[in-house]
């Protein structure tokens, strides 16, 4: 018996705790012995699993079934997506450029398939978002184009104005791929499923389980060729066994993220006391407060010190917070996501990084107050000068 205070998950934009509806439909998955490509009343019962699970999905996109295709998870989407050969009819389609934004993930920021001659990293403002006459200036050249973006940062929170950003690509003939990894249960997903011409979904972020994801197509049209290629699975869109487990697991945790949205309203009033609290508390700069964010994630940088500093004296308090995107572990250097938003105008030093909480329905107001005391405390002692960006 210890009388140690249990543990505060502040992390849940990097990997949602596994929903105990996705733990019971995967145990109850793992007794299916078939493999769902086989044609024996084994393998059809795992096909069965597995088209129930992409039919959950396909109902919620408000998309066919046929035009979800299971993923492992939105890094390969974003890789099988970003490519300059795409499908259509009995013929082929041809993207001469792509743009991503220059604060994204480096799933989409580093292009995918297309050469680092074909790709742009488009600039963004001060909070982090698409600068529109930018985009439109982009999309005006010649030739096919695609776009992709995320509709929300997973750093920041920030969200996009995906709408606007649609009307850009389609009035000039181009695509739009959205990533929708950090907005389930969060944002609604229905502007998604009428601004994008695909849709990335990763299960891990809502609460389902990591090594799946799934591609989304609302609309009947392109697909990029494929990335993996071998089998026919997937309707050809991708070789490979299918893991009727996972995608039982994720489909069930997406349908129980979707049932709290109601509670994005509770998560940000949350969110802006948190802020308030460690505003008046610490000498913290908040990164991208007067932009639309994602309910429950606050970034904030404290004056003098370093994420990884404070990221690590909230480990040893008890509390697991982030410095920045998981995806960035064990490289330590400038935020590109920050230093793109320094260049458009954000007074914040890239060098300090970003420290981010991120929560869900469960998390309690008591919760917050413990790391607000941690960065208080911190903020108490004396600092280590460091120089600040020019």
């Amino acid at each position: 018996m210890t009388d140690r205070a249990p543990r505060i998950y502040l992390d849940h934009n990097a990997s949602a705790p596994l929903r105990a509806c996705a733990r019971e439909a995967m145990f109850a998955a793992a007794d299916v012995a078939g493999n769902p490509s086989s044609v024996h009343r084994e393998g059809q019962a795992a096909r069965a699993v597995l088209e129930g699970a992409r039919k959950g999905i396909a109902d919620f996109a408000n998309a066919s079934a046929e035009r979800v295709v299971f993923t492992s998870g939105a890094t390969e989407a974003a890789m099988t997506l970003l490519s300059p050969l795409w499908m259509q009819g009995d013929g082929n389609l041809r993207f001469r450029r792509l743009a991503v934004l220059d604060v994204d993930h480096p799933a989409l920021r580093e292009g995918g398939r297309f050469g680092s001659e074909a790709f742009d990293r488009l600039p963004v403002d001060a909070a982090g978002r698409c600068i529109l006459p930018v985009l439109r200036d982009w999309l005006s050249a010649d030739g096919p184009r695609l776009v992709a973006v995320a509709v929300a940062n997973g750093e920041t929170g920030v969200v996009q104005d995906i709408a606007a950003i649609s009307d850009a690509v389609r009035g000039s003939g181009g695509r739009l791929i959205v990533d929708a990894s950090q907005i389930i249960g969060r944002r609604p997903f229905d502007e998604c499923v009428r601004a994008a011409d695909a849709i990335i979904i990763s299960s891990h972020k809502l609460g389902g389980p990591k090594g799946v994801g799934a591609v989304v197509l609302p609309r009947n049209g392109a697909f990029p060729a494929p990335l993996l290629t071998g089998g026919a699975q997937e309707t050809r869109r991708r070789a490979g066994t299918p893991a009727p487990m996972l995608a039982a697991g994720f489909a069930a945790a997406l349908a129980e993220a979707v049932a709290e949205s109601a509670c994005a309203l509770g998560m940000a009033a949350l969110r802006d006391r948190f802020e308030a609290d460690l505003s008046a508390r610490a000498p913290v700069a908040i990164l991208g407060r007067e932009a639309d964010r994602l309910p429950q994630t606050s970034a904030f940088q404290l004056e003098g010190q370093r994420a990884e500093t404070v990221q690590i004296s909230a480990d040893l308090a008890g509390i697991a917070v982030s410095a920045g995107s998981a995806c960035r572990s064990g490289k330590l250097g400038r935020s590109e996501a920050l230093e793109a938003m320094r260049l458009g105008g954000a007074p914040i030093d890239p060098d300090l990084g970003l420290v981010r909480a991120s929560f869900g329905p469960a998390t309690t107001a008591a919760e917050l107050e413990r790391l607000v005391e941690v960065v208080a405390t911190m903020a108490g002692r004396t600092r280590k000068p460091i120089g600040r960006a020019a």
